[in-house]
């Protein structure tokens, strides 16, 4: 997930820049005054390695770097690492870059990276395994000099260096780990990042300086806050009347009016996908009854169940209405045409007579109740889609009612079982980690199924999975990673929905904002006005 980066040369001459970092914009020659950004992403914490969600990671990349980061094709780039290589099939050695400090002053080394992958792997205890399953196949990390870094692993681990891509690092304290506790209370958070640290209001603020000691050049602002605003409309007011000169996750139905008051609006598909995911799991649901109320027997146990509900959903409405045109409907967790997509997965129109059929099929001729849970203003279009969902599968007799949460809210829930059905979504560096994450069975001990809330096992997607993992990156993991989507998604554990568009508005104060797929909000996206 690294931000502070390099940006395809490709991408930024379509866009009239002429820029090679995202995290060292040197604007004018000098930095500029203050950057107001009113975001969507509320920061849960100062500890970089807790969880691995994208609030997190857009937010604390200001701050914290990674060996390794991905440009706009997912292609991997030096970050803090220079280079990379196998050594053999269980050994990687990683050179780092030179002259780096930590907000502290102290040099970056290689001991900095033993430490960062040691706390995550021996010590942290974060929610669903947090960075954990990058990090479970490494046997042993050393520092054989202060810019080498040995990596021994348990097995071959091809796809190593991508796993780096979304780790931060972490300066060694004097003894000991830092606990996350220690880190939201106070402790600033020390990283080597293109911004340092100011305050933070959880849930309402984010505080940064420049650092004018950044390894690639000074950053082209001065001071960046960074204005929670949950509330889609809000964000947009606050655009429309100068509060804030970047606004993020914009509504597609408010392009064209910010556009009429002199905004200017970026947009870029994402590399990730939203979906409705069932328990597969548990003999009896929260909020899943007959028609009567009374409690009945899980029905997404049955795949013709599943299948029947994914026949009954109208991608078309969600993509044409609710998103305004700025989203493609989806059959599988990346858009097709990235690398470990399947090109035989493409998305299907409603079949409500079929759906009926299959229900009936299944032994729910009149079908059933249910509750459809999902965040509120986290994604684009979120609360309308489980409303357009659930008008979808009332066709077919299946009376769902929308349950919107905030999304701290819906996550706690989820994560405790309170569900039975819900509308989510997630992104990654690949299509392997999402599979790895969202589908494979939940195994600790693997670091798999982190995200899995529905608890779907499939030993023959699993070693499908494992196998394709096992394949160094290039065309034949491609194909691999492709035949393992098209089995798991015959048995229908999620139903796609939508890999929407990122929508970034911007007002007379910037020059331009570069939109990456991974959808990250940063200041090292956001080039001044020249004056």
């Amino acid at each position: 997930m690294q931000i502070q980066s390099r940006f395809c040369s490709h991408r930024l001459a379509a866009l009239l820049i002429s820029l090679t970092f995202w995290s060292g914009l040197p604007g004018s020659g000098h930095a500029q005054e203050e950057l107001r950004i009113a975001t969507s992403y509320k920061l849960m914490t100062l500890d970089p390695h807790y969880a691995n969600l994208n609030e997190n990671t857009s937010l604390l990349s200001h701050i914290y770097e990674r060996l390794v980061y991905q440009d706009d094709r997912l292609d991997l780039k030096p970050g803090l690492a220079v280079s990379w290589r196998a050594v053999s099939d269980r050994q990687w050695e990683f050179k780092l870059r030179e002259n780096v400090r930590f907000h502290d002053g102290s040099p970056l080394t290689a001991d900095d990276v033993v430490y960062t992958i040691e706390r995550i792997r021996d010590f942290l205890k974060s929610p669903s395994g947090g960075f954990r399953s990058y990090v479970t196949g490494i046997e042993s990390v050393s520092a054989p000099d202060p810019l080498t870094v040995l990596i021994e692993t348990d097995g071959a681990v091809p796809n190593l260096p991508l796993f780096f891509s979304s780790i931060f690092v972490m300066n060694r304290p004097a003894k000991g780990f830092e606990t996350t506790e220690d880190l939201n209370a106070g402790h600033p958070p020390n990283g080597t990042g293109p911004y340092r640290f100011e305050s933070w209001s959880s849930g309402e603020s984010l505080r940064l300086a420049g650092n004018d000691d950044y390894w690639d050049g000074k950053p082209a602002w001065s001071k960046v806050t960074f204005r929670v605003i949950e509330n889609p409309a809000a964000r947009v007011a606050a655009l429309s009347t100068g509060e804030v000169d970047v606004a993020d996750a914009i509504p597609a139905r408010d392009v064209a009016s910010l556009k009429e008051r002199g905004a200017r609006v970026a947009s870029v598909g994402a590399a990730r996908v939203n979906f409705v995911q069932f328990d597969v799991a548990r003999d009896t649901l929260p909020g899943v009854t007959d028609k009567s109320g009374e409690q009945i027997a899980n029905p997404f146990k049955n795949p013709l169940v599943r299948r029947a509900l994914t026949l009954a959903t109208d991608r078309g409405i969600l993509v044409d209405k609710i998103l305004a045109g700025y989203g493609t409907a989806a059959a599988q967790v990346f858009p097709n045409g990235l690398p470990g997509t399947s090109a035989k997965l493409l998305p299907e129109a409603p079949n409500y007579d079929e759906a009926k059929m299959l229900l009936a099929k299944a032994g729910f001729p009149d079908g059933f109740n249910l509750v459809l849970a999902g965040p509120a203003s986290r994604y684009p279009g979120d609360a309308e889609s489980l409303q357009a969902v659930a008008q979808s599968w009332a066709r077919i007799g299946v009376n769902a009612q929308p349950a919107a949460a905030p999304f701290s809210v819906f996550n706690t829930k989820r994560a405790a079982g309170d569900y039975g059905v819900w509308y989510g979504g997630t992104s990654g560096e690949a299509v392997d980690i999402i599979l790895h994450t969202l589908l494979a069975s939940p195994d600790p001990e693997r670091g798999t199924g982190a995200l899995n809330f529905g608890k779907y096992r499939n030993e023959a997607f699993d070693a499908m999975l494992a196998r394709a993992e096992s394949i160094a990156v290039g065309p034949e993991r491609n194909a691999a990673l492709a035949q393992a989507t098209e089995l798991v998604m015959a048995d229908q554990p999620i139903i796609p929905l939508y890999h929407f568009h990122h929508i970034v508005g911007y007002g007379s104060r910037i020059g331009s904002y570069v939109l990456h797929p991974r959808g990250w909000t940063t200041a090292m996206q956001t080039l001044p006005a020249m004056e």
